[in-house]
């Protein structure tokens, strides 16, 4: 089976659109980074040298320090399809991924997207 075109795309080059939605809804940078670095084990050090290395997405979760186990409390749906459901493991990472900057910019507490 061939290799979805995401797996090979540069996080740095999808990240700026996950601030823009975020900020279009008056949320902020620092809140995206923190549910970035919520989700995958980086400290904000680790995010900005992967976001420099130009890293794709691939490399990027395989890095992960800690991926949060509380990610599988994660549900819902994000372009059509539950996030739940998704089979290939880091296909569903990045649509938990998108799901999390999605409740950002839908306006949910921190608190709530973090799962605290």
């Amino acid at each position: 089976m061939a290799q979805h075109r995401i797996y090979t795309t540069s996080f740095a080059s999808v990240y700026p659109h996950y601030v823009t939605k975020a900020e279009r809804k008056n949320r902020t940078k620092a809140e995206v980074d923190q549910i970035i670095c919520w989700l995958t084990g980086y400290s904000p050090e680790q995010l900005q040298a992967q976001l420099d290395n130009d890293v794709d997405f691939q490399t990027f979760f395989a890095d992960a320090p800690a991926m949060n186990t509380n990610r599988a409390l994660i549900k819902g749906v994000v372009c059509g399809v539950r996030v739940e459901d998704v089979e290939e493991p880091l296909m569903q990472e990045i649509r938990y991924l998108d799901k999390l900057i999605d409740e950002l910019a839908k306006g949910k507490a921190m608190e709530k997207i973090l799962r605290s």
